[in-house]
């Protein structure tokens, strides 16, 4: 049976908030412009960050013009090339080991996630490949 903790995810108050800035601040950094909404949720060996409107004008254009497939593949390689600031900040707060990043996006609504698997606590560094 799943454990309490990971049936129901928390916000993580000061951490969660910690987390959701720095994810907003590197979609700004990154991209121009950040989402207007950020919410952070922990459960045992998981962080998400979920995103609310990020779209630029630019984007927001081309889904108007039938191209949203062009923006989602946009938002893929802004989410790859960011990967590593973002897997530093979460292993910066938490203090953990990030095993996996995980991004997706959304046309309609406009929203996106950012996951980050966690090491488990007292679990040995995996080996260098």
């Amino acid at each position: 049976m799943a454990s309490t903790e990971a049936q129901h995810p928390t916000s993580g108050g000061a951490t969660g908030a910690e987390i959701a800035n720095v994810v907003v601040r590197l979609m700004s950094d990154y991209t121009g412009r950040g989402p207007t909404k950020a919410r952070t949720h922990f459960s045992t060996n998981l962080v998400t960050v979920v995103l609310e409107d990020l779209m630029t004008k630019g984007e927001r254009s081309l889904v108007n013009d039938g191209k949203g497939d062009l923006v989602l593949t946009t938002r893929f390689a802004y989410q790859q090339t960011m990967r590593l600031d973002l897997i530093a900040a979460i292993q910066d707060i938490t203090g953990r080991e990030v095993a996996a990043f995980l991004s997706a996006n959304h046309i309609d609504p406009d929203m996106a996630i950012e996951a980050f698997v966690l090491t488990p606590r007292g679990a040995a560094e995996p080996e260098p490949v």
